[in-house]
């Protein structure tokens, strides 16, 4: 009888569900803005788009950028939003020697193209592999939440061979994520993609930092502290105590951020 009733209600969520992207509405929240726009905000902001400042671009760089980079830092930014709004990544990151590209996402911040995960690795697998062959020195790999997923698909990449990855606010499974925020939905039904950050981290040996939110209201601490967990290279974690998803301390100059480079640089 209970098997009965659970696949009756199975069959009826999945009828009202059925007629929408349940996934697109939980996970990606694209920026709704043209490529005009973009390119407006760039300029505004002493960015450019690259590698072609047209609906084709990739992502966005600064206009001049450290003379001798110490390395190459590829961001890939949270689920709402545009990576041209996050230019700090660039005053901050910059300031330490390092090159920093602004991944954007197919979908995204006036680019075209499909919203799921597959898309999203592939295409950020190409954009790393172009800015470590153009910017050069060490490749380095930032991801932001939704953003630590592509980055931990990329880890373990034979072609990349990042130095460091560096892990802001992430999970450990997106199924896990979901299950938390939807406790009385049946998740792993309605889910396509994975994001499994653990199990593609499984096979990195490079340094990995962890940065968590203490008082984070999307993301458990729980799963962050799973993911730490789950790491078998060098590792260390940062936690701001007060800070909440989307509030950490990003403003430039903060000891931080050299903390961080220094450790995916060294291991140490």
């Amino acid at each position: 009888m209970f098997r009965a009733i659970w696949a009756l209600l199975q069959g009826v969520i999945m009828t009202i569900l059925s007629g929408c992207d349940v996934q697109r509405n939980l996970l990606y929240y694209p920026g709704q803005i043209s490529i005009v726009d973009v390119q407006r905000y760039a300029a505004e902001n002493d960015l450019r788009l690259w590698p072609v400042e047209n609906a084709g671009y990739s992502g966005l760089v600064s206009r001049r950028g450290p003379e001798v980079p110490r390395g190459t830092v590829v961001v890939f930014h949270g689920n709402a939003g545009a990576a041209a709004y996050r230019d700090y990544y660039v005053t901050a990151l910059e300031g330490l020697g390092y090159r920093v590209v602004l991944a954007e996402y197919p979908g995204y911040g006036g680019r075209p193209g499909e919203l799921s995960e597959k898309s999203f690795v592939a295409d950020a697998r190409e954009t790393a592999a172009r800015a470590r062959e153009e910017f050069g020195g060490p490749l380095y790999l930032w991801g932001e939440s939704l953003g630590c997923g592509v980055a931990s698909a990329l880890a373990a990449d034979a072609g990349l061979r990042p130095h460091g990855v560096i892990l802001l606010t992430p999970w450990d499974s997106l199924l896990h994520e979901a299950q938390a925020q939807f406790p009385w939905l049946p998740v792993r039904l309605l889910m396509r993609d994975a994001y499994d950050n653990a199990a593609n981290l499984a096979s990195y040996r490079g340094p990995v930092a962890v940065v968590m939110a203490g008082r984070d209201e999307v993301i458990p601490n729980r799963l962050t502290e799973n993911l730490f967990r789950s790491l078998t290279g060098p590792k260390r974690i940062w936690t701001f105590a007060h800070a909440g998803h989307n509030d950490w301390p990003n403003q430039p100059g903060l000891a931080w951020w050299g903390e961080v480079m220094d450790f995916v640089r060294t291991g140490q």
